[in-house]
């Protein structure tokens, strides 16, 4: 496999290059990141790729005179949202593992599809905003489409061999973040400190955030909605601490499959890159009694954490709500970790956001993009962000 790492500097991107240094099979064609040049620089001279793009122009041309004549001189470093693409669409690459942060991975994912690169799909917001685009054009171009969060891909994973069967529901879990069980006024006072201890699973700063207030449990419903047709109405969302089981989907004869595994998004990634095969790996993490002994399952509460109920609403819509919640929360979660708005500030941003908007069905990119705008500007302007 030729691979392109989008993201090859976040949490999924580092692992997902831990997993190459195991497997053989496994060619590194490109890398690209945001403005990481010092973790990046240390990639290409380990993984020698051919291209890199770094987003931030001033970034990629440090990292071009740091490169100079030496080792990884002969990558061929590119910049912006055009070299994001090209990087995406390069010609000897096979697949694409897209975990940018963001929807600046939208017209990426949309670019590698129409190239017919295999795409293994890490980044939430290309689905959230334009599933209704992506999906179809997945199906267009015959390309794989894999989802690698962990619960989308246990979901998928639990369709295997089930074709013709219809699915009655999804189970999406969720372990519930640092202040499960934890009512509203309990929340007043909570900083990013706070926040960031989540207590099943090792991520990058935003999407902690996100697995905090269950916004991010919002995004996976919506994206299991496109990912498998499967409407609002029929995903439950399950709390299980601990994180053991990492979604299940029960089949209309009442029967239910269930993925089960430590947290580790190594399984997730290797199951995504070796086109559903399952393949040993270094450091893996099996379960034992003690573990599986001590599964449980609630319901959320969606008056304390009602990002969730607010990305059930957005699902139920369709349209450019979802990318209104998606922004909104995403410039929130921004301006919180910079001390500038407190925490429950994040959710009632984004609930005011969503009353303010009128929504369009079906939206272009245009209009995606569009909505994006809206709705930071709005949330800019409600906490003097400017």
């Amino acid at each position: 496999m030729n691979l392109t790492v989008l993201g090859s500097t976040g949490s999924i991107g580092r692992q997902t290059l831990e997993l190459a240094r195991c497997f053989d099979d496994i060619n590194i064609t490109g890398l690209a990141a945001f403005g990481s040049i010092d973790l990046i620089e240390e990639q290409i001279k380990e993984f020698d790729p051919e291209i890199c793009c770094i987003y931030d122009e001033k970034k990629a041309s440090e990292l071009k005179n740091r490169l100079g004549s030496g080792t990884g001189a002969k990558v061929k470093i590119v910049s912006g949202m055009e070299g994001l693409i090209e990087c995406a669409t390069y010609e000897k690459t096979d697949t694409v593992l897209i975990s940018v942060v963001g929807m600046i991975g939208i017209k990426p994912t949309i670019e590698a599809i129409k190239a017919g690169k295999n795409i293994a799909q890490a980044n939430k917001e290309p689905i959230v905003c334009a599933g209704h685009i992506i999906m179809p054009l997945a199906k267009k171009y015959g390309v794989s489409f894999t989802p690698v969060d962990s619960e989308h891909s246990a979901i998928y994973q639990c369709l295997r061999g089930e074709a013709g069967n219809k699915i009655d529901k999804i189970w999406l879990t969720a372990s519930g973040g640092p202040f499960r069980g934890k009512k509203r006024e309990e929340l007043k006072g909570i900083t990013p400190a706070d926040a960031l201890k989540h207590p099943s699973w090792n991520m990058g700063a935003k999407i902690t955030i996100d697995s905090s207030t269950l916004v991010n449990k919002g995004l996976e419903v919506i994206e299991a909605h496109y990912l498998f047709d499967v409407q609002a109405d029929d995903i439950i969302v399950a709390v299980q601490p601990g994180s053991i089981v990492h979604s299940m989907v029960q089949f209309e004869d009442g029967a239910i499959k269930a993925q089960l595994g430590s947290p580790d998004m190594k399984v997730p990634i290797a199951y995504a890159l070796h086109k559903e095969h399952r393949v040993n790996y270094d450091g893996k993490k099996n379960l034992g009694f003690k573990e599986l002994s001590e599964i449980r399952f609630m319901e959320p509460d969606l008056e304390t954490f009602k990002g969730l109920k607010l990305g059930i609403e957005a699902c139920r819509t369709e349209g450019t709500l979802t990318t209104v919640y998606n922004a909104a929360n995403e410039e929130c979660v921004s301006a919180f970790l910079a001390g500038k708005i407190g925490y429950l500030d994040i959710t009632d941003g984004i609930e005011a956001a969503m009353r303010a908007h009128t929504v369009i069905p079906e939206p272009d990119l245009d209009r995606i993009f569009a909505a994006e705008k809206e709705a930071r500007t709005f949330i800019k302007d409600r906490y003097n962000l400017n």
